[in-house]
């Protein structure tokens, strides 16, 4: 579970949700604890579809007793109102403005708080500042998500040297994940190279198998 410590390896898993509805929540829940029983990950970041906002407490109910009982925090992106209602370990929210200070004062120091949407090194080391529990780099929000995997291996190992604030690495592949555990990231983040991967579980084990080697 990502809690606000000193880099600590190994570098572990943390698994970024498709935007759930209710009517593919329970599909999706199904390949979760397939993964979770194939690879351990830290933490589990659950987006909700445009408009499901509604059915958050059946969508996160499907996840929840899954991620408890693989000892894997889960978070809610952007919904730091719903995140202590619905029993969630946390929230990601996007910079290191308003919406980090509101998240921070509700939830701290109880639940976790991570940013991303990082566009700027300022912006992450306010972040940090502020009392973040994680920063999160190369999520698919904001300016950051474009950087190279080049650039984004030189921010994670820029930030890995100089603070403890755990970081976050989101790679677009697992043959990325590697070199950015390499760089110093304490977590790193997959979606797609996952959940589309025609064995998911095998996809997080082999994620995992990168991720620790090279940690």
């Amino acid at each position: 579970m990502i809690r606000p410590t000193p880099h600590t390896p190994p570098c572990s898993l943390y698994l970024i949700t498709p935007p759930l509805s209710a009517a593919d929540a329970s599909g999706f829940a199904r390949v979760f604890a397939e993964v979770l029983a194939s690879a351990r990950a830290a933490s589990v970041l659950v987006k909700l579809a445009h408009g499901s906002e509604g059915d958050a407490r059946a969508i996160v109910a499907s996840l929840l007793k899954i991620a408890v009982a693989g000892n894997c925090a889960l978070i809610l992106d952007n919904e730091p109102r719903l995140a202590a209602r619905l029993g969630a370990d946390g929230v990601h929210v996007a910079g290191a403005g308003q919406a980090l200070d509101e998240a921070l004062e509700s939830l701290k120091p109880e639940r976790i708080v991570g940013a991303g949407g990082l566009r700027l090194r300022d912006d992450a080391m306010s972040a940090g500042e502020k009392g973040a529990d994680y920063v999160m780099f190369g999520d698919r929000r904001g300016a950051a998500p474009g950087l190279p995997l080049e650039a984004l291996i030189e921010r994670v190992a820029w930030w890995a040297e100089i603070f403890e604030t755990p970081c976050v690495a989101y790679a677009q592949s697992i043959d990325a994940a590697g070199a950015l555990a390499s760089a110093g990231a304490d977590f790193i983040a997959l979606d797609r190279a996952i959940w589309d991967a025609p064995a998911p579980p095998e996809a997080a084990r082999r994620a995992i198998a990168e991720v620790t080697a090279e940690a």
